[in-house]
């Protein structure tokens, strides 16, 4: 470590800050919508340097742990003066405001010394208890999900019920429902640290039929946590924890993605409960899902935007994978409900769906709140999907280490001009930056959980997502890189990481909506909270 100089690291993370305080002060000055490339560039820059400032104490644990900051750090740094460079007035800064770390990211990024970290993982300094949690949860991975992660991106086939069934035995529903309602959360950090550990195993064997599953109740158990009545909780809390019920979110509409305050989706009075009329997209699991988290508008005012909406929780039949049509009598008539799949080039087994309803009744009981969830749902969906954000951070993980592991193995067996590609610099200098910008955010997750599970973090939550999840795109083309002509076959694995990666920046909160409308707003709130203060 005394060969690693992580003061200086620290040094240069400060210089790195100053240039987006400079950068925030001109967003807050003249605004986020009429600078939305500034915003977007600073969203992302922020992260990084967020990760990194993270990742000192971790560097202060060992060699290895040293060196992965030092060049993690570099990276960061270096991709803000490629966003800076050409643009330092727009930035609100001089021309040669990182100069003085030059040195340091000349060090630190130099061939040589990422090459050398190609075969270095660095340990992850989990707890005993959660190491428990990773060995079992990979195993599962390695046993159950790894054999048929393939056959159901190829055939775009069902995940089958005994892999539900084994989760469930697993606890892995129950993991951030609270003891009280059958789950397994204790209320403390070990909740969201497990939740990313035993995500990111799973989603190392499959995204689709592993990490993405247990994502289903935790969006919905987080809406019921914090306006569902009592009843409602005993109701349905247990049931998602056992997967006795499996649940899909229909948030998203054929208009109105990440744009939520204009759903079209209408929820209308009736004596004992509502009647839902309209087109849900995106819907993912629909089909075999027991249950689907609706959020429609209660109040048919459009003006009213989200202030207008509700969310209610919509007992179905299980459907076809391939397609459904669903029917429910009420007291008011007949209702139907039909689903048509949406075909994608990865992310497959979950299947996600067009869901037309018509006249679909439901009760009460199941608006969450009842009475008094009126007008809440917006803010109910926003509860879960952030912890939503720090789950798909997982994923994305657990897709990069498996890629970085695909890509090494390769890289050591295949032998061109001689000898294994593994010895060859370039090789070596790209294993070594995926493998240190896999535990860079390995880490960062650690600490946004931490964070979160002190009721702060929402900003981290959204940083983490952006970050970890446009990474994952970069360190899967490489790896389908260094497989050459065969990372282009879709008899090698990482054909499959690559266009599952690509979705992550997409789901769970668009790239440039969660740059634009959270991340950058939140950090230019806080510029004018210090300069209020």
């Amino acid at each position: 470590m005394a060969d690693t100089d992580l003061t200086t690291a620290a040094s240069a993370l400060d210089t790195a800050q100053g240039v987006l305080d400079a950068a925030i002060a001109r967003l807050a000055s003249d605004g986020v919508d009429s600078n939305q490339v500034l915003a977007y560039d600073v969203a992302h820059a922020a992260a990084g340097v967020m990760a990194s400032r993270g990742l000192l104490d971790y560097g202060n644990r060992g060699d290895d742990e040293a060196r992965i900051t030092a060049a993690f750090t570099a990276d960061v740094i270096a991709d803000l003066a490629a966003k800076v460079f050409g643009r330092e007035a727009e930035w609100g800064v001089a021309a040669g405001a990182l100069d003085d770390v030059r040195d340091f990211v000349a060090r630190y990024r130099s061939p040589e010394f990422v090459a050398s970290l190609a075969d270095t993982d660095g340990p992850r300094h989990l707890s005993g208890d959660f190491e428990m949690v990773q060995d079992a949860f990979r195993r599962f991975a390695d046993e159950k999900l790894t054999p048929i992660a393939e056959h159901i991106h190829r055939h775009n086939d069902d995940i089958p019920e005994d892999i539900i069934t084994g989760l469930a035995e697993m606890g892995a529903f129950g993991l951030s429902i609270s003891e009280e309602y059958g789950g397994f959360a204790s209320g403390d950090e070990s909740d969201y640290i497990g939740m990313v550990v035993s995500t990111e195993e799973l989603s190392r064997g499959s995204l689709g039929a592993g990490g993405s599953l247990v994502t289903r109740p935790e969006i919905l158990a987080r809406a019921l946590e914090m306006g569902g009545t009592e009843a409602q909780k005993q109701e349905w809390l247990p049931k998602l924890a056992s997967a006795e019920v499996m649940n899909a979110v229909a948030v998203t509409e054929p208009d109105y993605g990440s744009d939520v305050a204009g759903i079209k989706v209408t929820a209308a009075k009736v004596d004992g409960g509502y009647l839902l009329n309209g087109v849900k997209t995106w819907c993912t699991f629909g089909a075999r899902a027991d249950v689907l988290m609706v959020l429609a508008r209660t109040d048919p005012d459009r003006s009213a935007g989200h202030r207008g909406l509700s969310m209610f929780i919509v007992p179905k039949d299980r459907g076809d994978a391939h397609r459904f049509e669903l029917t429910s009598d009420s007291p008011h008539g007949t209702g139907k409900m039909e689903g048509r799949p949406i075909d994608t080039i990865g992310y497959r087994g979950m299947h996600s769906y067009e869901i037309a309803i018509e006249n679909w009744f439901v009760p009460d009981e199941h608006l969450i709140g009842e009475e008094g969830g009126v007008g809440r749902g917006f803010y109910y969906q926003m509860a879960g999907f952030e912890n939503g954000r720090l789950q798909t951070a997982a994923r994305a993980l657990g897709v990069m280490q498996s890629a970085l592991e695909e890509a090494r193995q390769y890289s050591l067996d295949r032998v061109v001009f001689g000898q294994p590609i593994h010895d060859y610099q370039l090789t070596r200098a790209k294993l070594g930056r995926m493998a240190v910008t896999v535990q860079g955010a390995r880490q960062f997750a650690y600490e946004v959980a931490r964070l979160m599970a002190k009721g702060e973090g929402t900003l981290e939550a959204s940083m983490i997502k952006a970050y970890v999840c446009k990474a994952a795109e970069w360190v899967t083309r490489e790896a389908m890189q260094i497989h050459g002509g065969m990372g282009y076959a879709e008899e090698y694995t990482v054909s499959r990481l690559f266009v599952d990666a690509r979705v992550l920046s997409i789901f769970e909160g668009a790239d440039e909506t969660l740059c634009l409308k959270v991340i950058a707003r939140q950090l230019v709130a806080r510029h004018n909270a210090r300069a209020a203060a």
